[in-house]
């Protein structure tokens, strides 16, 4: 077991520290992070493929593996995103509102840092450097745990970001800056139940995985939890869908990438253009430029019936099963779709309100009363018309990096990042004022 108490007495120290400190300051750090993590390289992908051959031996899917995979494309493309994190603004100590009382009293709201955040996340080692940076320019210490299957790659970033925090010590009136980065490098379940205690020491848990995952972390923290992560991607193709546009969207939201939570599980499809979208989509998916050579679908016994009766004559593997109703209800993560035919707007927006994880639902539709009503009537984070759901990332909606895409109403909603890891107080200046009865 590690002294996770220890730990986190340390962060909130630190972050009393990094709280004050100047944006150029903090942004200086940033810089020295990515230097050190550039040199850094090959010592994290000789860790990362530590991981990647024990998560093999594991049998771990081809979704979770790509999740787990580090590639030098896909490190400096986190470099980038520290350096676009450095232009971004600081919202630290912005005055949200102000305004002067009747009394004389002058009053002004004013953004702050949360303290200290604690990370829980699983097979993805670029949340690591994710989360380190936009809670360092947030002036927030951070906690990580991650999942055994990273553990050698969370090691060695992490080690090489603590190197770049004692390197940059200077720039703080304590040595415990190299404290607001600290990682939980056991596997032990009483460490992170621990963590989710500490509510007098961390300011805030932010669970990014799994739907088990985040149940865990929700009904045993007494630390307030953002959610973040876990999904049911819906794509409705309504009857006056252009087809086209309708195949090349859905590809792209299902095989872009198949191992990320803004990825499509379950495809929607009017009755009424289901025979013609259907075949055409059969027939491109062969044909995709994202190297899937396999894709299973899971699809109800009117789709299954279209789907059957077109000849691939290609090497693509397309297996198409009959699908259960524990299949709507699942985040793949994989190379598996899930496909039901509706009668009607109506009753897909009905299947979406029953299985959506509230994380990012599309309609392809040329009907702007079919789009309306889908737009305003989907409770979830982010509802898409015509596009890909695989744009819902903080990087793509000009956050810089993403701390993850929060699936709740409170404190923030959607991809979130620098603005989502602030809080506020009320700064109350006065002359002598006194309060009468």
């Amino acid at each position: 077991m590690q002294n996770v108490r220890l730990l986190a007495e340390s962060a909130k120290e630190a972050s009393r520290k990094l709280g004050l400190l100047s944006t150029q300051a903090k942004n200086q750090i940033l810089e020295k992070i990515a230097d050190v993590l550039t040199e850094g390289i090959p010592k994290i992908l000789a860790a990362n493929n530590k991981d990647m051959a024990n998560g093999k031996v594991k049998g771990l899917t081809d979704g979770l593996l790509d999740r787990l995979l580090l590639t030098e494309q896909r490190l400096q493309s986190s470099i980038s995103d520290i350096r676009k994190t450095i232009e971004l603004r600081d919202h630290v100590g912005t005055v949200i509102e102000s305004r002067e009382l009747a009394n004389g009293l002058f009053i002004k709201r004013v953004r702050v840092p949360l303290g200290v955040v604690a990370m829980i996340y699983e097979a993805r080692p670029n949340v690591t450097i994710d989360a380190t940076v936009l809670c360092l320019k947030s002036g927030n210490a951070v906690i990580l745990k991650g999942g055994s299957d990273a553990m050698h790659s969370n090691s060695a970033i992490v080690e090489i970001i603590k190197y770049a925090l004692d390197e940059m010590s200077s720039l703080s009136s304590s040595s415990s800056l190299r404290d607001a980065v600290s990682l939980i490098g056991t596997t032990d379940r009483n460490d992170t139940l621990e963590l989710l205690n500490l509510d007098e020491l961390v300011d805030v848990i932010i669970p990014r995985g799994s739907k088990k995952l985040i149940e865990f972390v929700r009904e045993n923290s007494r630390v307030p939890v953002i959610e973040t992560g876990a999904s049911v991607v819906h794509i409705y193709v309504d009857r006056k869908a252009d087809i086209q546009k309708a195949v090349k969207i859905v590809l792209n939201a299902k095989l872009r990438r198949v191992s990320i939570c803004n990825a499509l599980d379950s495809l929607l499809v009017h009755k009424d253009i289901a025979k013609d979208f259907l075949a055409a989509f059969a027939k491109e998916i062969p044909l995709n430029s994202y190297g899937a050579s396999s894709l299973k679908i899971l699809a109800d016994a009117e789709s299954a019936k279209i789907l059957n009766s077109q000849n691939n004559t290609s090497d693509f593997n397309l297996v198409v099963k009959k699908s259960t109703d524990a299949d709507y209800d699942t985040e793949f993560l994989d190379y598996i779709l899930a496909i039901k035919t509706v009668k009607d707007l109506d009753e897909a927006l009905h299947h979406i309100e029953k299985h959506s994880l509230k994380h990012s639902e599309a309609i392809i539709t040329e009907d702007q009363a079919a789009a309306m009503r889908f737009l305003n009537e989907v409770d979830a984070a982010c509802v898409y018309l015509n596009a890909s759901t695989q744009f819902s990332d903080g990087g793509q909606f000009g956050l810089g990096a993403e701390i993850g895409i929060s699936t709740q109403k409170l404190h923030v909603r959607g991809p979130f990042a620098l603005e989502g890891l602030t809080s506020y107080k009320w700064v109350i200046e006065g002359n002598g004022q006194i309060r009468t009865p």
